[in-house]
């Protein structure tokens, strides 16, 4: 459902989430050895991410990326609109081109329905704080 790009922005900001300090900053570099996806891919992202605010960035030798919000600011869905956009959200599941039209479903259009109305409240409803949280118990494994 989600894109590689977005599953990558969604990871950097968990890992900036969890690494970095209030206001610190750490660089594009160490994220990309650290979450292990090429530097100028991931720059891309993370210059997205910044454009919209959702993460801050300083030019220079001490430079880097840092949050731009605070984590219980950060929805999912902030990601997930500004990297893939909501066009996963309506698309057809199969990619049938006719399936947008009511009157025309396919045939996983009805099955699926249910499943896409339920990510897309977990993505709505599910900031990046508590992603975090859940991590540092346990509850979910997630290595960075």
């Amino acid at each position: 459902m989600l894109s590689n790009t977005c599953k990558y922005g969604i990871r950097a900001v968990l890992y900036l989430a969890v690494n970095a300090g209030e206001g610190q900053k750490i660089g594009i570099k160490q994220i990309s050895k650290d979450l292990e996806i090429p530097t100028p891919f991931l720059g891309k992202i993370l210059q997205s991410l910044a454009k919209h605010h959702l993460l801050s960035s300083t030019k220079g030798p001490n430079g880097g990326f840092g949050l731009g919000k605070k984590p219980e600011d950060i929805l999912l869905m902030d990601i997930v609109e500004i990297i893939d956009g909501m066009d996963s959200f309506h698309k057809c599941v199969i990619g049938v081109k006719y399936c947008s039209e009511q009157e025309n479903p396919c045939a996983l259009h009805s099955r699926y329905a249910s499943l896409r109305e339920e990510i897309l409240r977990i993505f709505e409803t599910e900031t990046i704080e508590q992603l975090v949280k859940d991590m540092a118990v346990g509850k979910h494994g997630f290595v960075i």
